[in-house]
């Protein structure tokens, strides 16, 4: 079996099915328990449910992220293969995430959910990271690749980076009081953030020098005397 074969039938396919283990096992208690106090949701499963599927948001968009280091660091290649399966299980878990606040929580009443979006500001946040990944997921397609232009492209999904911080602070918003699994989640985001920016800083910092080798090596020279 060719690396691209074990790739694309035994890889992808088993990422996709690990990714919709926390879905079936939300609606499996959702459904055993039948939503009452007593069941594995806890007493208020309603407020579990949303939270719970918020919670796989972030962690997805964070694998996300976590792509570009971790391939950088370990030179493992493939792993660019999984990026776009994970950020769309993100976008995912936020459409089941916002849907459930708004048919759950708040059963379609558009009048509070609007009142809400303006007078709480976690939910204002929460749904302005939404707006962000939605592009994203709808020009994750090579055809929209190509129909933006690469360039293009890569500008608008750097809207990520914006997503991951406003996904953190949404989270830490939310939960009442300073906790740990927030700060945990921002120290992540903030680690291969950082990643990328001393990435790019050196990416720059050696283009410079080609373009300059001679001042470069006047600069080296100087240091010897």
């Amino acid at each position: 079996m060719t690396r691209e074969t074990a790739i694309r039938w035994v890889a992808k396919p088993l990422v996709f099915a690990s990714a919709l283990i926390p879905l079936a096992w939300v609606a499996w208690a959702a459904v055993s328990s039948g939503l009452g106090p007593t069941g594995p949701l806890g007493a208020n499963p309603i407020e579990y449910i949303n939270r719970f599927l918020g919670d796989w948001t972030i962690r997805f968009l964070l694998l996300a992220l976590a792509v570009t280091p971790v391939r950088g660091i370990t030179g493992w290649t493939p792993l660019i293969r999984f990026r776009r399966m994970i950020g769309l299980f993100a976008f995912f878990y936020a459409c089941m995430h916002v849907s459930s606040y708004i048919g759950l929580d708040q059963f379609f009443d558009w009048t509070e959910i609007w009142k809400d979006i303006d007078k709480r500001n976690y939910i204002t946040v929460g749904m302005a990271t939404f707006v962000l990944l939605a592009p994203l997921a709808a020009t994750s397609t090579k055809g929209m690749i190509k129909r933006l232009g690469g360039k293009r492209w890569t500008r608008l999904h750097k809207l990520i980076y914006v997503a991951g911080i406003t996904a953190c602070l949404h989270f830490y918003m939310m939960r009442k009081g300073v906790q740990l699994e927030p700060i945990i989640y921002a120290s992540i985001c903030a680690v291969l953030l950082g990643y990328r920016v001393a990435a790019h800083l050196k990416k720059k910092a050696r283009a410079g020098k080609a373009e300059n080798p001679d001042r470069a090596g006047a600069g080296a020279g100087a240091g010897h005397r």
